[in-house]
């Protein structure tokens, strides 16, 4: 799945879909799902959410970035569907563009466990940098909140997929708002963790956004108050998924959702008191 934006490719390299949502969307049930009218493309066929984890590769002039990394291979994982994975991610990704070795910026939208996986490999018995000749970009908040948390597995998720980056001296830390190129930034999206950011992209007139996760599901463009329980600061995470809405809605923006199934894209379109997805 691949989408143009100006001179700007961007390809979603896909590491697995699956579906049920309710254990982080409570609200998402499929009675609820059921009196969207245009969710259809992102259920299943018996009606229940459907995510994706991908990430997007975004080829810029002069510029190769993936955003956001995925879960990875070979990781210990209290989720069953996500232990020690097996999965054919990074020839995917070497076949969706100029490959890994030309990859020179990944970008972590925030440091959860399914959005920095790929970050490094098994090597033996270590664990390296994926991206041999890519700056790793993290926010410099997002990091500091996490480095001093004290949840066990969120400390082994940075021992294994985050510290050995720091180790080989390949991350800068920026702002939540760094430019990364004339066609690439960030924007601050903060509340599903402190320092979580989306990714804007413009370029010859046109604009897309990838929204890390602002929003896990679609259902979440009808329902913004439809709050995710990772979230980790809820009342602010539907502050800035509503003022994501309103700002972008009317709008040619092409908003890509990182977990987004289906079409995973479109234009935001009020809808009465609501809005909806146009893919």
């Amino acid at each position: 799945m691949k989408w143009q934006i100006g001179d700007v490719r961007i390809t979603r390299v896909q590491e697995l879909e699956a579906p049920g949502l309710k254990w982080l969307l409570p609200d998402a049930t499929n009675e609820n799902l059921a009196t969207i009218d245009w969710i259809g493309p992102y259920v299943s066929a018996e009606g229940e959410a459907v995510a994706s984890v991908h990430a997007l590769l975004v080829e810029a002039p002069g510029r190769t970035i993936v955003v956001d990394t995925c879960i990875g291979n070979d990781k210990e994982r209290a989720l069953p569907a996500w232990n020690q994975l097996q999965t054919r991610f990074l020839d995917d990704l070497a076949a969706a563009g100029p490959g890994v070795a030309a990859i020179d910026a990944v970008v972590c939208t925030h440091l959860h466990i399914d959005h920095v996986g790929w970050n490094t490999r098994l090597e033996g018995d270590r664990w390296v940098p994926t991206f041999a000749n890519a700056r790793y970009l993290l926010g410099r908040t997002e990091w500091d909140h996490w480095s001093r948390d004290d949840d066990a597995q969120q400390q082994q998720v940075l021992a294994d997929s985050v510290r050995p980056i720091f180790d080989a001296g390949q991350v800068d830390l920026v702002e939540s708002d760094h430019k990364i190129c004339d066609e690439v930034r960030l924007e601050p999206t903060p509340g599903h963790t402190p320092g979580h950011v989306s990714v804007k992209i413009a370029s010859r007139g046109e604009e897309a956004i990838i929204t890390g996760d602002l929003m896990h599901h679609p259902c979440q463009i009808a329902h913004p108050e439809w709050c995710a329980n990772v979230d980790s600061d809820e009342a602010q995470a539907l502050e800035t998924r509503r003022a994501f809405l309103a700002r972008y809605a009317e709008t040619p923006t092409l908003v890509i959702g990182t977990h987004f199934a289906g079409p995973t894209a479109g234009r935001l379109v009020r809808d009465g008191d609501a809005y909806r997805l146009d893919a």
